[in-house]
């Protein structure tokens, strides 16, 4: 066979990065904001998670930001509406500026609803030239937005490379970073156009906080290391060696540094997929419902990521294309911050399909679609990744926030309540109910702060942990062989050991194996709080386990064990 010898696989060529590819970032600000249908001068505040994702003008003029909590931005601003996040209805509302985009190019590629990219050389050749396109590009998204009651909050940004493009585009509204030509002839400063070559000297002072855009995890844990070594801006981190930041960072650090000396943020080992890993279905009858193409679209992505992982990828870019019944189609590119999972290229098949079947009458469809195919259009090897207990990553953790916050909504901020790790002696009080505002669901737990407490308590009671702490310790008998109670001295000398134990009036029980006491003499320097306890761990004839503490002279159950 060709390109095989000795039954061996011929190796695979080396892939010749290309330069940055003139790039083109059309950002719409406060879209979550936008996307519900409220204007800029409400107080609105989009929260995910319990923190704020998007707010409003004048939320942001009363001291809101992106990032506080729900409870801190309702103290900084009296009457602030929040809102929950729905992606599902971003998507929706943004399918219109996406058409409107999509009049000058169709190589349109999403990574977000709010936000889409494009390579500008085609385009730009025929509309005359970066800033020519861009200003029609600018003209036609405000067009837009201003039918939904905004203006002023489409941005663009044209630079080498699409992060180089993304920091122009948020940056779009300062004078400073617009071009001459779109400023001086008093048309909307929402304009940024980066001389072509001139990416690297448009970043090069920026902070390297910038990196934050990227949106991988990975970076933005490197930059707090970055800025302790000394480094503040993205050019003190091009200057270094692309070798020894690889060696010493790995492959995130060798991200961000291409990114910080304005190369392209296409990853340096990216290759074209093999043409068989493209999975699709015909959807016979065609169906019209958003819920149906949804389940059919996670068995196929189940099927495609099934394939990726045995050819040890991963996808950091998908195509999705539907058909109707009377030939109607539609294409999208996704990209994702990272690499794709089946759950992700899930939620994009059903945005792209909520935009267009829910469209207005004049562009949705006719019919039902009868077809649909996910095509892989940039892969990369997969190297592994571990998540966090609550990432917010996968589908678990996402449902499990938005879960919290919506009760949350309904019951007000103090009724829905987490356990908090606190560290005592007792099962029953190293773990307490605080409300969900007041602990961070997005990072491992237990974290470092003011009253959490890791390492062991002297007195605790050793491993294994009870399974079962009741609101309320029942009352319980211990007697010793002779029928006697058992008692425990100020020394922590037990009378007797355990021979039989009854729980409130149940009947006696025999003692099999017993451990203890262990006594717990705390606060002894306050009268009103002080407490002495001693407690066993008994195990009896009838199969159970459980931990009795005594107390003023009277027995209780404390915990059973499992």
């Amino acid at each position: 066979m060709p390109g095989e010898r000795d039954g061996r696989a011929a190796p695979v060529p080396s892939v010749e990065v290309a330069g940055p590819v003139r790039t083109m970032v059309v950002r719409c600000a406060d879209w979550p904001v936008i996307a519900a249908g409220r204007p800029p001068g409400d107080p609105v505040a989009v929260v995910y998670a319990n923190r704020v994702v998007a707010c409003s003008p004048r939320a942001r003029a009363e001291g809101v930001q992106v990032g506080h909590r729900r409870r801190e931005a309702q103290g900084r601003c009296s009457g602030l509406d929040v809102i929950e996040r729905d992606e599902s209805l971003e998507a929706r509302a943004f399918e219109g500026v996406v058409r409107a985009v999509e009049a000058f190019t169709p190589r349109l590629e999403l990574t977000r609803p709010g936000a889409c990219i494009f390579p500008t050389r085609g385009p730009s050749r025929y509309f005359g030239g970066d800033q020519s396109l861009a200003l029609l590009v600018h003209e036609a998204v405000e067009t837009v937005l201003a039918g939904q009651g905004w203006s002023g909050a489409g941005h663009i940004g044209v630079a080498d490379g699409p992060f180089a493009a993304q920091i122009a585009a948020r940056t779009a509204t300062s004078t400073t970073t617009a071009t001459a030509s779109a400023t001086a002839s008093g048309r909307p400063r929402g304009v940024a156009v980066v001389a072509a070559g001139g990416s690297t000297d448009f970043l090069a002072p920026l902070p390297i906080g910038s990196l934050h855009e990227v949106g991988q995890r990975d970076v933005a844990e490197l930059i707090d290391v970055w800025y302790r070594l000394g480094l503040r801006t993205l050019a003190d981190l091009a200057a270094l060696p692309a070798r020894d930041v690889m060696a010493r960072f790995g492959l995130p650090g060798l991200l961000a540094h291409r990114l910080a000396a304005g190369l392209d943020n296409r990853p340096p080992d990216a290759r074209d997929p093999p043409p068989d890993l493209e999975v699709g279905t015909e959807i016979d009858p065609p169906a019209d419902r958003v819920d149906r193409i949804a389940f059919i679209a996670k068995a196929l992505a189940d099927e495609l990521f099934a394939q990726l992982e045995d050819r040890g990828l991963s996808c950091t870019r998908v195509v999705i294309a539907a058909e109707t019944e009377h030939g109607e189609t539609i294409e999208r590119a996704w990209r994702h911050e990272g690499t794709l999972t089946a759950g992700a290229v899930t939620d994009r098949v059903r945005w792209q399909l909520e935009g267009w079947l829910h469209a207005s009458t004049q562009l949705r469809p006719t019919g039902g679609v009868s077809s649909l195919c996910l095509q892989p259009d940039e892969v990369i090897p997969a190297h592994g990744r571990q998540l966090g207990f609550w990432g917010g990553e996968t589908d678990a953790d996402i449902r499990a926030a938005r879960a919290l916050a919506r009760v949350q909504g309904l019951l007000g901020p103090d009724a829905v309540r987490v356990p908090e790790w606190r560290g005592h002696r007792a099962p029953g009080e190293q773990l307490v109910l605080v409300p969900v505002a007041a602990v961070d669901l997005t990072t491992a737990r237990p974290a470092t702060r003011p009253g959490w407490v890791t390492s062991p308590w002297p007195g605790q009671i050793p491993a294994p942990a009870p399974a079962v702490i009741p609101s309320a310790p029942p009352h319980a008998h211990v007697v010793d062989a002779d029928g006697h109670p058992v008692t425990v001295n100020g020394r922590a000398i037990a009378s007797a050991p355990p021979a039989a134990v009854a729980i409130e009036e149940g009947p006696w029980v025999e003692v099999e194996s017993w451990a203890g006491p262990w006594p717990a003499d705390e606060r002894w320097w306050d009268p009103q709080t002080h407490r002495r306890r001693a407690r066993y761990q008994v195990v009896l004839a009838d199969g159970t386990a459980h931990l009795l503490t005594l107390e003023d002279g009277a027995w209780s159950v404390e915990a059973t064990y499992d």
